[in-house]
């Protein structure tokens, strides 16, 4: 397909099509800023790479040495492979999968599960293994990195990795319980599971994946380790709020395989979500770090930059349960950012408190369009990226004219991060192959989509459309709100064809949606602005 330049036929474009077209342009501008920025986080951070084996070191200043599953794996690589897959199909068919055919080559030490591998020794870091440390790494990677990566691209070498270290986690989960063996006391990894285990049981459709979450959840829910009727110290950021979100997933993946048990589980997850409302949230209705649920008591004061992901979960269970008070405290959140959290300190001058505060937001920001919201993460972004450039960032004189952040595993979810915004850009659109030159964005526009597409050089190839992924990639029955998701925009979700229209000379085309979802071919000849209206027919 090929279109005119807007500009030379300015009069059959509306005035509202104007408008929008001139947002579009903005977002495609951002979006491209975006992922160049990604990119030159990962070839920077591929500089740095151990000459051996090609993997990445856990940290550019105190773990040279080491590659590991929590941090390395975990964090910093799938994000690596993302911003690949977007942007260079050559290094994520390449160098990205190899590494992950090293990884798994070199450190698979308990069947599947990974282990801390030494650059210098040239194997592991330790004579003997610790199964907690096996166990946690493992979940850390599976939940931080694999599982977002499989939500994305679907079934791959990437999500046949992390079924393989899923299913051996609870081949020897160690812990005895009443109702069957789990993983840890760990209360992370705990939640970590309960994530994982209900979305990989609608990918896989495997019972076994249902009944492990399950497992988990009748440990917390009954008994003496429920979140807030039992724990001394609930951390309502990470490295614990994973819990809450993670037996609200569970709740919500009940309440469509296995009803009658929802139903037992539903007063006490709504114990549990009344109890952090009323003895977790400063008056801004953002959450402190953490609490001892019991008593009342701020036990870490501050706030986290981890709202969103706790916030998921009521919103969830709103979504379920119709409780109005579950959304009204996520839209207090929400509403209360861009008044009075504009570039707030969450993680003491770290881009990793921006990423996880705005991915929050903008996560809800996909289910609650709030104007306020929309403004806070347009401003917060600019500040995250500004950390790439800044003097303000860590080891800033080090790292200074390079696309390294902060030099740390945390960089990683600075891309991670900044891809939500730019699919956001682009409403979900992608082009192949990707040019540093070629801007697109979009805008929605009734029940479509208005792109803005320019190339300072002639280039062809595909544009591709996005697909309702909740649905043909995990094949969950709705699309609850979930930590480290890629939120959906613009989704081509209808069997009936759509009309692809050039805005300026008003010719069409009419396309499958199959079509739309492998790519249509599309031409863009230099310094050209096409400008295209996506709608269903």
């Amino acid at each position: 397909m090929s279109c005119s330049h807007p500009s030379q036929n300015h009069g059959k474009v509306s005035k509202v099509d104007s408008l929008a077209l001139k947002q579009a342009k903005i977002n495609g501008d951002l979006a491209n800023e975006g992922l160049q920025r990604c990119q030159r986080f990962v070839t920077d951070w591929l500089a740095k790479a151990d000459t051996t084996t090609g993997l990445i070191p856990r940290n550019l200043d105190e773990s040279l040495d080491i590659w590991n599953a929590q941090d390395a794996a975990a964090d910093n690589y799938p994000f690596m492979v993302l911003t690949a897959a977007l942007t260079d199909s050559n290094l994520f068919q390449g160098r990205m999968l190899d590494m992950l055919h090293t990884e798994t080559r070199l450190t698979s030490r308990l069947g599947n599960l990974p282990d801390t591998y030494s650059f210098s020794k040239k194997g592991f870091e330790t004579q003997e293994y610790d199964l907690h440390n096996l166990l946690f790494g493992s979940s850390e990677y599976i939940k931080d990195g694999l599982l977002p990566l499989t939500e994305w691209l679907g079934p791959s070498p990437w999500s046949d990795r992390m079924i393989a270290i899923l299913d051996d986690i609870w081949k020897y989960a160690p812990i005895k319980t009443s109702h069957g063996n789990i993983p840890s006391t760990n209360v992370e990894l705990n939640g970590e599971m309960l994530q994982v285990l209900s979305r990989v049981y609608w990918m896989t459709g495997e019972g076994k994946y249902l009944e492990w979450a399950t497992r988990l959840g009748d440990y917390y829910v009954f008994g003496d380790h429920h979140p807030t009727r039992n724990f001394e110290v609930l951390r309502l950021r990470d490295h614990g709020c994973e819990i809450v979100s993670g037996l609200c997933e569970l709740y919500a993946t009940l309440s469509k395989a296995n009803p009658e048990k929802k139903e037992v589980y539903q007063p006490h997850i709504h114990e549990m979500l009344n109890r952090i409302l009323a003895v977790g949230r400063n008056d801004d209705g953002l959450f402190y770090n953490a609490v001892d649920p019991k008593t009342g008591t701020v036990k870490w004061e501050g706030t986290t930059d981890n709202f969103g992901y706790t916030l998921n979960g009521f919103y969830t269970v709103f979504q379920i349960d119709s409780v109005e008070a579950y959304r009204e405290a996520t839209i207090k959140a929400l509403e209360i950012l861009n008044q009075k959290y504009r570039n707030y300190d969450w993680e003491h001058g770290s881009s990793d408190g921006y990423a996880d505060a705005i991915e929050g937001a903008l996560n809800l920001y996909a289910r609650e369009p709030l104007p306020s919201t929309e403004a806070w993460v347009e401003s917060e972004i600019q500040v995250m990226w500004s950390l790439q450039d800044s003097s303000h960032r860590k080891n800033a004189q080090k790292w200074k004219g390079s696309g390294i952040i902060e030099g740390w595993h945390g960089d990683g979810n600075f891309a991670r991060t900044t891809i939500m915004y730019c699919l956001w850009k682009t409403q979900g659109t992608t082009i192949q192959p990707w040019r540093s030159d070629i801007k697109l964005g979009a805008v929605d526009s009734d029940d479509g989509i208005i792109l803005s597409i320019k190339a300072d050089e002639d280039w062809q190839g595909i544009l591709k459309f996005d697909a309702p992924r909740h649905h043909t990639i995990m094949q969950m029955p709705a699309d609850w709100p979930r930590i480290n998701q890629f939120p959906e925009w613009f989704t081509v979700n209808q069997e009936k064809a759509y009309e692809v229209k050039d805005l300026t000379n008003g010719s069409s085309t009419n396309y499958k949606r199959k079509q739309l979802l492998e790519g249509i071919e599309f031409t863009l000849k230099k310094g050209t602005v096409y400008a295209i209206r996506v709608s269903p027919i």
